[in-house]
């Protein structure tokens, strides 16, 4: 064997050598979707493909698609990215200040602040992601852990008598229709200045206080 290889033209003894990978089995799992959202942020949702991401890092398309079959499963993996480190930023908000008003300000502000810092991720995670929900069980679940997150806060509250005790999933669903309003409108462009002090923060307080007339048990309107 060793006299084979010693007579064997260089050129056929390097196609017998496997190029190294410059990524392991998790590393590259985590490059792709990182390269996936720099398509989306750069080129939209309609100009990523697996065939283009695979080329930008240098990887074949066996290895990628060893971690994700389609475009699909590659961008529900991008929501479920998203959702978890949308889930943690809104946990944190409303553990500040839990069981109060200004909790659920600062979820709100935590919202739109996650919109802006991840914007690819929130037009992914918020788009037209319900078909993907039906093929990923995983990505059903932190995508309705998010909005858990929001009905449990309002529960919260109502039994602290600071908000009326009508139905938490309505008031949840109000509270969010707001907030995800002002945070597309924030990520387009045509809300107030990111780069003004305090101006988006402002509008989000300005908004849930309003929101919050609304919300207030009768006995607090009265004081």
């Amino acid at each position: 064997m060793a006299a084979y290889h010693q007579h064997m033209p260089a050129s056929a003894s390097r196609t017998l050598r496997k190029p190294p990978s410059r990524y392991h089995h998790g590393d590259l799992r985590r490059a792709l979707l990182a390269e996936a959202v720099r398509t989306i942020a750069r080129d939209g949702v309609e100009g990523l493909t697996l065939r283009e991401v695979g080329a930008r890092l240098g990887v074949s398309r066996t290895a990628l698609y060893r971690h994700f079959a389609d475009k699909s499963s590659l961008l529900a993996a991008v929501a479920r990215e998203g959702f978890e480190r949308f889930t943690a930023a809104l946990r944190d908000a409303w553990g500040a200040h839990e069981g109060t008003r200004t909790g659920l300000e600062r979820m709100g502000e935590a919202y739109v602040r996650f919109a802006l810092e991840h914007p690819a991720h929130y037009r992914v995670m918020f788009g037209d992601y319900r078909h993907l929900c039906e093929k990923d069980a995983e990505l059903t679940a932190v995508a309705e852990g998010s909005f858990r997150v929001l009905l449990d806060a309002i529960v919260s509250l109502q039994e602290a008598n600071v908000i009326r005790r009508d139905d938490p999933r309505m008031q949840a669903h109000l509270v969010w229709s707001l907030v995800h309003g002002l945070a597309m409108l924030a990520i387009d462009g045509l809300g107030p200045p990111a780069d003004a002090p305090g101006a988006l923060a402002d509008v989000v307080h300005f908004a849930i206080r309003r929101l919050g007339t609304g919300l207030d048990a009768p006995e607090r309107k009265r004081r």
